[in-house]
């Protein structure tokens, strides 16, 4: 992540914006094409490697156009679900790093579409698909707790359709592979499911197109996402536990009780017994005698086993002797 932020930081000022307005605005011009001239998409404007070698460069651009629903009525609730996934992602990543997913996903579907035409020979033309399966399971990602209504119906939170999604991903790209050694049952179930394809030379090349059209998804929540960042306490709570063990071992032993009142240069009475600072300070170890001005990073809590309200920092909040009696009788329990 520290990379992106370095390019970040550089190219942030040409991040396009509200990227999701023109996306379905994109799709719209499509779906009006697709509504009264179906062929025109198929012969102008989609994306085939061998058109595109022959001169035809602008498909690299405009296959786009194809709308993710030919239906008028699903139309508009699926680019409704779009254009919300987008802005929500807009809105928790920044312009930049989603303009960075959408057209890193752009540019993969040209890279397998040259994949596939250069290794299988086949003029594959791609679809957005997986441009908008891209989004769909960052959203799911992001946002694992959202419900949605499936069907218009049925409430069922995003994580179980990403998972479900991420099944359907997952079969097709293994599965396409495996083909050779796959049972021809199982096979036959997952291309009566149209799951995979007929023959194994398609399954190949739709493995291939799902595997290089989805590794913006891939490599952004699998490389470049970080693990949220740890406080002081949990990166020091194994030292904690150990001192802890060290201290229920030796709580009753004559050398726990030595240290206590010596390696800190104070004595048994002064160092379970509270301390006004003449300074005016608000907190006090009862073990080391230092203050909140001995150091920024010093944390304080009161120990609720030990009697008179004692307060500890935390190198002997879990190392100390309970006091549990008056100072005259200094009785002490394990920790």
């Amino acid at each position: 992540m520290k990379f992106f932020d370095k390019l970040e930081r550089r190219f942030g000022k040409y991040a396009i914006p509200n990227l999701m307005y023109y996306i379905i605005g994109i799709y719209l011009v499509g779906f009006v094409i697709e509504l009264f001239a179906p062929d025109v998409y198929t012969y102008y404007f989609s994306l085939d490697a061998a058109k595109v070698l022959h001169g035809q460069v602008w498909r690299l651009v405009t296959f786009i156009l194809q709308p993710p629903s030919s239906s008028i009525i699903f139309m508009v609730f699926t680019l409704y679900f779009y254009y919300v996934i987008g802005t929500v992602l807009e809105r928790i990543w920044g312009s930049f790093k989603f303009n960075v997913y959408y057209f890193s996903g752009v540019i993969l579907h040209i890279i397998a579409a040259f994949v596939i035409y250069f290794i299988f020979g086949w003029s594959f033309n791609m679809s957005t698909y997986y441009i908008n399966l891209a989004l769909f399971l960052a959203f799911a990602v992001e946002q694992a707790d959202t419900e949605v209504l499936l069907f218009f119906v049925l409430p069922i939170k995003m994580k179980w359709l990403g998972w479900l999604d991420g099944i359907i991903f997952a079969i097709t790209i293994i599965g396409g592979y495996l083909t050779p050694v796959m049972p021809k049952a199982i096979w036959r179930g997952f291309y009566n499911a149209g799951l995979l394809a007929g023959n194994s030379y398609t399954c190949y090349v739709m493995a291939t197109c799902a595997l290089i059209s989805m590794l913006n998804f891939i490599i952004f929540f699998f490389a470049t996402r970080k693990a949220p960042g740890r406080t002081y306490t949990q990166k020091n709570y194994r030292k904690a536990e150990k001192r802890a063990d060290k201290a229920r071992k030796n709580a009753g032993s004559f050398n726990e009780r030595f240290y206590n009142a010596n390696s800190e240069k104070s004595t048994w009475d002064s160092a379970n017994k509270p301390y006004i600072n003449p300074r005016g300070t608000k907190h006090r170890c009862a073990v080391c005698n230092r203050t909140e001005l001995d150091g920024d990073n010093l944390t304080f809590r009161f120990c609720t086993k030990c009697a008179g309200n004692l307060e500890y920092c935390q190198d002997h909040l879990y190392t100390h002797i309970h006091v549990t009696g008056d100072n005259n009788n200094q009785n002490t329990q394990k920790n």
